[in-house]
Parts: structure tokens; sequence; C-alpha cells
């Protein structure tokens, strides 16, 4: 009997998030202090005075969102994990959860993600879509043919529970993608409110900026497995784990795999420890055995 702490990814940010850990906790107010002079700008400001359009930029939402979940985790007492996960950006929570990077580290290396993907979807006009109740077989076969006739960028990025997988591309890639998601009986081919192509080649430019401040930043020896969105497997060496965050901005998120690795390798209850219940849900669709719960 394992248990499991995963952590969330862009899209469970909400306005005032963070607002009562601060006013209610001297350890919070501290690290919300220490993020604001690492960010150089007053992140906690926007977490809880800013709008939604404000928290959707992704300079913001990344470093709020990876804020928010450490703060959570280290508010659970004695918390310690057997092994861990995050969704896309909360990879970078967990390798804190796990002593893999300091604090401060894991908050720079956000934050030059964060900025770095900003400019690659100002580059490259592009979106992603969730297609709902198609097998994942179908949907990356109807990318690889869109690709194929079009020339455009269309592939499979989150794999987040059977049945639900999201796609990334460009514009017109991913709107001739969808047309034939329904055609062939997708419930749902529905195009997302992101700002880019997460996790596609098209964020290329962006991959290339964060390598260089991978390779330079100081990596601890893990106190339990982390299971990597590319990898989908146990990860406890460092140059191995450095490689797989490289990869993962233009990698596919591969969740639902990642939770079967880990039932497999014994986890029973998993904790989500951010905003939101996302991963909860998911964890529950892709075993519904399992004993899940939160704390945000």
């Amino acid at each position: 009997m394992k248990h499991a702490f995963v952590f969330p990814g862009q899209g469970s940010q909400f306005p005032g998030m963070g607002k009562d850990h601060y006013e209610n906790s001297a350890f919070a107010k501290k690290l919300f202090e220490q993020a604001n002079e690492v960010l150089g700008f007053r992140i906690s400001d926007i977490m809880f005075s800013g709008t939604e359009e404000d928290l959707k930029q992704t300079r913001v939402t990344q470093p709020a969102i990876f804020l928010h979940s450490v703060i959570a985790f280290r508010s659970i007492e004695q918390a310690k994990p057997d092994m861990v996960a995050g969704h896309s950006l909360g990879e970078f929570t967990a390798l804190v959860a796990n002593g893999t990077l300091s604090f401060e580290d894991a908050l720079q290396l956000v934050s030059v993600r964060a900025e770095a993907m900003q400019k690659a979807c100002e580059i490259n006009p592009s979106t992603m879509a969730a297609v709902l109740n198609l097998p994942d077989e179908k949907v990356e076969e109807i990318c690889a043919q869109v690709q194929e006739e079009t020339g455009e960028v269309v592939v499979p990025a989150n794999y987040n529970c059977p049945g639900q997988l999201v796609i990334s591309g460009s514009k017109k890639g991913i709107e001739v993608a969808c047309e034939r998601m329904k055609a062939a009986g997708a419930k749902r081919a529905l195009v997302l409110p992101v700002g880019g192509a997460f996790h596609s080649p098209l964020m290329l430019p962006a991959k290339e900026e964060l390598q260089t401040k991978i390779l330079s930043t100081k990596f601890h020896t893990p106190s339990c497995a982390i299971y990597q969105n590319v990898a989908a497997k146990a990860v406890m060496d460092n140059e191995e784990i450095k490689q797989n965050l490289i990869d993962q901005l233009t990698g596919a998120v591969r969740w639902t795999q990642s939770v079967q690795a880990m039932i497999a390798d014994g986890a029973t209850r998993f904790t989500e420890a951010g905003p939101g219940k996302v991963l909860q849900g998911l964890v529950q669709k892709i075993n519904k055995e399992m004993q899940t719960d939160g704390v945000s």
C-alpha cells in the first residue's frame, strides 16, 4: 500500500487562489514573498486580486499554480510520498516534493518555461482541443492522417484518462482534425481556450530555451521516484529526470499511462496537492478502486 502525491498543471487556477494561506500561515507568507522576489513582480497581488483573464496569461498561470501547489503540499503534516507525479507543469512541483529541486530553483525554471512558452505561442498561432469518447488509437491515427495530408502540425498531447485525449497543433490542423474526430464518432471535439499548442513540436523554441536553464540547475538525489509525463514509469536518475523535463515541452503528457504504472508499482492512495480536484477525477476514471483525496 503506497501513497502517491500528484500535482496539477495549467487550467486549475482561480481568482483569489492562495489568499487564505497567505493570511493564515507565516510559512506560506514567506514563500509568497520569496516568489515575488524571484519572479521580479508581485505574483501574490495577481493571484489574490487579479481577474480570470489576468490569471490566464501563461507567464502568470504557471508560477501561480506551482506556488499554490508547493504551499498546499507543505501544509500537510509529515507528508511522506512513496512516489510522485505532476501533470505537465505539475512535474516541477513533484520534483520539489521529492527533494530533487529546491523551491527557488524550481520556481526559476517554471518562470523561464512560462515566458518561453508564451513567446513560442506568439511565434506560431496554435491551439489545443479535447477529444471525448474515441479510442486513443483512433485519435492517433486521425492526427497522423491530417498531418500527412495537410502538412499542418497535429499531435496527441495529453492522455488524461480513457476516453479523454487532448490534441495540439496549428489552428488549421486542429480545425480539420476536430471535424474528422466527430465524423469518426467522438462525443465531442472541442477547441480549448488556451494560448497555444503545448506539448507539440510547435514548442521547440521554448524547449531550447528551457534546456539551457535546466542543464545549469542543481538537481539533488530524489527521496522517491517520480513518474514523468514522457516516460510514464518510475525515474530516480537525475540525468534521466532532466532529459524527460526537457522533452516534456514537445512530448505528450502520458497521464493515463503514468497513473497505471504507479498503480502497478503498488499505489493505492492518491493525494492531489494544489488548486482544484482535476487529477483526483482523472485517477478515478483510470481506476475507480483507488482512494483519492486532496489538499488545496
